[in-house]
């Protein structure tokens, strides 16, 4: 009974309301979103409501906190942080409210971002962007247990913003100029191509039902948000802006997507419903927003 009392309390602190049904065994926990800010002159990690009108900042770094991704379960951030004057990003850990942090990969002049949980929360993959030995930009895809050891590289794949889809696979882009949206098994076999076009396709994210897709896509002339089903049927574009639209994230019930929007200083994080109708601003400076998916 002790142990329910403090984890009720500490949801309470940070945002979350816990509601326990008659088993202790099914326990259920309403979605926040996690986001990256300078609004205190360093990019830092923050957890909002859904309306966007509280605020918690949860690091407190010297440097760059960003691309917070929360964990299956809630109780654990993945995200990036920047050493070497920027030119070191590393894929970090740490509890939901800040605590406990953990540097998980150490890669010196290499780019580290976009950390994805595996749907059991016992493997993350994320993007690492670098130049090889003659300047070219190398783009791949890696995959590390949640502790960070096991660091494998996904050989087959080129590209970036992996997400791990509820079967497994992974859902990313590829190498950039003309960057398509692909879906691969864990192993990097079996790819499939969902965009063809002459297009820059980036940041796909599942639905929770695993049954859409949405991305970014300049294909019109201007980065906007897109809709398609997992074949890649059906493609639907949302948002129609005269500046840049990405860094998609859905919603728990899958009706809504939140994204972010340039703006001239910086970004601002908007909401819209998956039909593109509601549009609505969610976020002053924010970017790289997560929006945690509540157990069920």
């Amino acid at each position: 009974m002790k142990k329910v009392k403090t984890l009720i309390s500490a949801i309470l602190v940070f945002g979350f309301i816990a509601s326990c049904k008659k088993s202790d065994s099914h326990k259920s926990i309403t979605h926040t979103i996690a986001y990256s800010s300078n609004e205190s002159g360093n990019r830092e990690i923050y957890l909002t409501d859904t309306e966007g009108k509280s605020k918690i900042k949860i690091t407190n770094y010297s440097g760059s906190d960003g691309y917070p991704e929360w964990s299956p379960n809630g109780k654990r951030i993945a995200f990036y942080a920047k050493y070497d004057k920027n030119k070191t990003w590393s894929i970090h850990t740490m509890n939901s409210d800040g605590t406990d942090r953990k540097r998980l990969t150490h890669a010196k002049n290499t780019w580290d971002a976009s950390p994805t949980w595996s749907p059991d929360g016992k493997k993350i993959a994320f993007g690492r962007h670098y130049k090889n030995a003659e300047g070219i930009d190398q783009e791949e895809i890696w995959i590390m247990n949640a502790d960070g050891s096991e660091q494998t590289r996904i050989e087959p794949l080129t590209g970036g913003s992996p997400c791990f889809m509820k079967d497994g696979r992974i859902l990313f882009h590829s190498k950039s100029e003309d960057s398509e949206i692909c879906i691969a098994n864990s192993d990097g076999s079996n790819i499939i191509t969902l965009t063809n076009n002459t297009a820059e396709d980036w940041w796909p994210k599942i639905s929770p039902n695993g049954k859409q897709i949405a991305y970014s896509s300049d294909r019109d002339g201007n980065f906007e948000i897109y809709v398609m089903n997992t074949d890649g049927s059906n493609q639907k574009r949302l948002t129609f802006n005269t500046i840049l639209d990405g860094d998609v994230s859905w919603s728990p019930d899958g009706n809504k997507i939140i994204f972010i929007s340039d703006t001239e200083d910086y970004f601002d994080i908007y909401l819209v419903n998956k039909d593109g109708s509601g549009l609505k601003k969610i976020i002053d400076n924010g970017s790289q927003p997560s929006w945690f998916k509540a157990m069920r």
